[in-house]
């Protein structure tokens, strides 16, 4: 499944358990990712797994934004 980097007002506007359902997912299709081009194979997208880090890493900073608050 390829998508897009998720937009900051869209993370923000998610509750936090579907944030962390989001995260689970992400990690999944990054490891799913990885594990296709560590056998050789060339990923579906070339910038799929930068573009999964990103979104996971902004995923993360409002989760500790809002444990801030």
């Amino acid at each position: 499944m390829i998508m897009a980097a998720l937009k900051i007002a869209d993370i923000r506007n998610m509750s936090a358990e579907e944030r962390n359902e989001k995260l689970k997912e992400l990690r999944n299709e990054l490891m799913h990712e990885r594990g296709v081009s560590a056998m050789g194979g060339a990923p579906s997208s070339p910038g799929i797994i930068r573009s999964i880090r990103t979104s996971i890493a902004r995923i993360l900073t409002v989760q500790k934004e809002e444990e801030k608050l």
